[in-house]
């Protein structure tokens, strides 16, 4: 998927604003931020961060000097972080700074999506969580059957939004180990979605919105209903992770994120 610094970037290339891309090259050790991490810095505007702190403003600098004297060409300069810059990461890192112009731009690989999600539901919560999704590289389909749910600014590139009716029959359409959070107005319609995704069977995760009470009597009315009980075994309910209280949308929103992100994380269970 397009990242939103690289969306930035051709906004820039096509605004002809002079800027400088900043990115981490490879790392060793413990760093701030990843190998193919990105920063786009102009004269008077920074997109993106590759870790801040010293580090991030050194290089904001460097890149600024650079664009000034006119360079033209990559310049790669390999940073200890303990040594160089007095940082107690104790990791070194090479950062390239070159030019933004239409070849760097080509060579930018499309980020790969942490998950596909399928959410269900535009109320409080589902607004509070899309918000955060928005701001990570994975793709989203938001989808209700009530259009005038849906916030009226437009979403990000990576969310779209499925008005439809019935909404479980949009789980099919789904790619397999796919993520889903059923979230609706209705709990009769939060059963149908559910059950749904059970009998696909093939989900990554599956999250309802709800008390335990409420996953016990879905459980049991799924049993009645011959769902295997394996199967019921990885339907999560309540979501989120634990620990974080209050419930607030946006308090809701962090810990269900922070949820996806962990079972997107290689090696999760």
């Amino acid at each position: 998927m397009i990242d939103a610094i690289r969306r930035s970037a051709a906004a820039w290339l096509a605004a002809a604003r002079p800027a400088m891309l900043v990115q981490v090259l490879e790392t060793r050790g413990s760093v701030p931020r990843e190998a193919g991490t990105r920063m786009l810095v102009a004269a008077d505007a920074v997109a993106g961060t590759i870790g801040g702190g010293h580090l991030e403003l050194q290089a904001i600098a460097r890149a600024r000097t650079l664009l000034a004297a006119g360079a033209t060409a990559p310049v790669d300069q390999p940073i200890a972080l303990g040594p160089t810059l007095g940082q107690c990461c104790g990791g070194a890192l090479t950062l390239r700074t070159a030019p933004l112009d239409a070849a760097a731009l080509a060579g930018w690989a499309d980020e790969p999506a942490l998950f596909h999600l399928q959410l269900y539901g535009a109320g409080h919560v589902g607004r509070a969580i899309v918000a955060l999704l928005e701001t990570l590289p994975c793709r989203v389909q938001w989808i209700d059957e009530r259009e005038g749910e849906f916030p009226a600014e437009p979403s990000a590139p990576q969310v779209e939004r499925l008005c439809v009716e019935p909404p479980q029959a949009e789980v099919r359409q789904a790619p397999p180990g796919a993520f889903y959070l059923v979230l609706t107005h209705s709990h009769d319609l939060d059963q149908a979605i559910t059950e749904a995704i059970l009998r696909r069977g093939d989900f990554g995760f599956l999250g309802l919105i709800g008390s335990a009470t409420k996953r016990s009597r879905f459980l049991h009315r799924f049993e009645q209903r011959g769902v295997p009980a394996e199967t019921l075994e990885r339907l999560t309910c309540p979501i989120g992770v634990p620990g974080i209280p209050g419930k607030q949308p946006a308090a809701i929103a962090v810990a269900v994120v922070a949820q996806l992100l962990q079972r997107a994380a290689p090696g999760a269970a």
